[in-house]
């Protein structure tokens, strides 16, 4: 042990930024965080344990825009092999309706076969991509079964909350119009594909089946890549959104974060108490670690520090005691009582009160500073030694 002042850290209420609050009943709040006095952001223990909950900012905008956008593209690429797969499905029927019995089982297992044939690679895809627009907004992946928990409270729900969400809102605000503008956004695109497409559409009456089917399913593709695209434009200001509601949910009220410190860093009077104890204690030891030290560098005035090397059983000099003000007179007295010598060193003693703590070795960068000054400490100790003689 061996002395060292300390001041107590403010905690972080004192800090002007907002932290996050008691965990609500329901998902999201219902009115401003402010206007309930959570007025805090949230700290990083209160995000960690939304996570663990299940409960992260996410847009389902955002996961139906990626899946749409790709199976389309998996659609668009695949589609020769469908057309194939159905022609050959359709052919299989039609050779065999007049000759077998339609009822008969092996027509139904043939079209299970050739529909999972059809689709399963588009559903796998949308797996896929849904996956991959969940790990995007969570960062990771994330297993919680907390929202697979029954939740009762939620059978019969508040319905005057329920309105004040979805409608008299902020949030319920921007969900009904973003609704309309999408209605009328596809609206638009659907029109304007068509009609800039209808001269063409009206003079296929004269083409084949083949030629007909394929132009329409061009138009089709560009009509749907376009949708994907939009919807995938309008998803960006929703996750925006949806991240601002869930960080406005977790705000704090400062009870609330100082309760949060003190679970964390401890009730501050208890701490204060125990490093007081501290103190004392090292008060009492304090004239036996100074003694051993071998030399006491100052600042010159408020700072002390003592410090031992012994090169047959340290591998570097380490601090034995330190303190300011009061106590670094008091280490400099009783330096001076056991023939400890004192060198004042400006900058090395604030390097090395600010950075290394009691009982620690002094860091490399410090021990060129160190060995000069143990070199003057040893030459003034070879000095006196010489008088004596």
């Amino acid at each position: 042990m061996a002395i060292m002042c300390e001041r107590m850290d403010f905690p972080r209420l004192l800090i002007k930024k907002p932290e996050d609050c008691f965990v609500p009943s329901i998902d999201l709040q219902w009115f401003a965080a402010e206007d309930e006095g959570r007025t805090e952001e949230p700290t990083e223990r209160k995000i960690r344990k939304a996570r663990e909950e299940g409960r992260l900012a996410k847009s389902q905008d955002l996961n139906t825009a990626v899946v749409f956008l790709l199976v389309i593209m998996a659609l668009v690429f695949l589609a020769k092999w469908i057309l194939r797969n159905c022609l050959d499905l359709m052919g299989f029927f039609f050779t065999r309706c007049t000759n077998e019995n339609i009822m008969d089982g092996a027509f139904g297992m043939a079209f299970f076969a050739y529909f999972l044939k059809i689709t399963l690679p588009l559903l796998l895809i949308a797996m896929i991509a849904g996956v991959v627009a969940n790990l995007i907004q969570n960062n990771g992946f994330l297993v919680s079964t907390k929202p697979l928990e029954p939740d009762f409270s939620k059978i019969v729900p508040n319905v005057g909350k329920y309105l004040q969400k979805t409608i008299f809102s902020v949030e319920g605000g921007f969900n009904i119009f973003k609704s309309i503008f999408k209605v009328v956004v596809l609206f638009a695109i659907a029109y304007i594909i068509i009609k800039d497409d209808l001269a063409t559409l009206m003079s296929m009456i004269n083409t084949n089946l083949y030629q007909g089917f394929t132009h329409v399913a061009k138009m089709a593709a560009k009509l749907l890549f376009t949708c994907a695209g939009f919807f995938l434009i309008m998803a960006v200001p929703d996750y925006l959104v949806q991240k601002y509601q869930f960080r406005e949910s977790l705000k704090m009220t400062k009870t609330e974060v100082m309760q949060e410190y003190k679970e964390e860093e401890g009730n501050p009077m208890v701490k204060g108490q125990l490093k007081q104890r501290m103190r004392s204690m090292m008060m009492q030891n304090l004239p036996k670690f100074v003694a051993k030290a071998d030399v006491v560098i100052t600042n010159p005035t408020h700072l002390a520090c003592a410090i031992e090397y012994d090169r047959t059983t340290m591998d570097a000099p380490q601090l034995n005691a330190k303190g300011a003000d009061l106590m670094a007179q008091r280490i400099k007295e009783i330096a001076a009582e056991n023939n400890v010598p004192i060198i004042e060193n400006k900058p090395l003693a604030r390097a090395i009160y600010a950075t290394v703590e009691v009982g620690d070795q002094i860091p490399e960068k410090y021990f060129q500073a160190i060995a000069t000054v143990l070199s003057q400490v040893y030459k003034m100790n070879a000095e006196k030694a010489k008088k004596w003689l």
